[in-house]
């Protein structure tokens, strides 16, 4: 009996053990839009987030006008993977926004609590003819806020509560894309001095 019990045990250890070595390392290839600034690597080793390559992403997610990065969120990194698999995206992704600093995300008329202050948020560059569809498939991961702009190529992606939206103002005038009216805000603020 006791012969048994422990070979039975050895055989839940050998059962078990390939499962502690399962996690897959995530792989992102994206460029900012705006600031050409890129990242092509692992990021996170199928556990946990590798700090220093949160740290880089971090700074090319950042707007132009951000003296530091503030710390992305990983979550939201996680969508984007999700999503870019599911979408079965090329890279390198073209991120169009990632953080804003509170400046900027008032001078593109940002929502007051957008997720973008508080690095959870990328707006995504779509084909237009595939935008309806990654949107679908961003709202179908049920995690997180989607966005879906369709006359301006892009998806929002969140980490904050699931939600979704039609950010394309029906009938109405569209607004610069985001990362144009960015860098204009960007390089008068330079021009004035700014980020010294």
């Amino acid at each position: 009996m006791k012969r048994r019990l422990i070979l039975l045990g050895a055989g839940v250890l050998t059962l078990a053990a390939p499962s502690l070595h399962a996690a897959t390392p995530r792989r992102l290839s994206l460029r900012h839009a705006h600031t050409g600034a890129r990242f092509d690597g692992p990021w996170h080793d199928g556990t946990a987030p590798d700090p220093g390559a949160m740290a880089e992403l971090s700074a090319v997610l950042a707007d132009s006008a951000a003296i530091r990065p503030r710390a992305f969120d990983a979550e939201a990194l996680a969508i984007l993977c999700d999503l870019a698999e599911a979408a079965r995206l090329p890279g390198p992704l073209v991120v169009r926004s990632g953080y804003r600093t509170p400046a900027i995300n008032a001078a593109v008329h940002g929502a007051g609590d957008s997720q973008h202050l508080r690095a959870g948020a990328i707006d995504l560059e779509v084909a237009p003819a595939r935008v309806q569809q990654v949107a679908g498939l961003a709202r179908g991961l049920a995690r997180g806020g989607v966005g879906v702009y369709p006359r301006r190529g892009f998806v929002h992606l969140d980490s904050g509560p699931v939600r979704h939206w039609n950010g394309d103002v029906p009938g109405g005038a569209v607004a610069a894309p985001v990362e144009d009216r960015i860098g204009r805000i960007a390089a008068a603020w330079r021009a004035q001095g700014g980020g010294r």
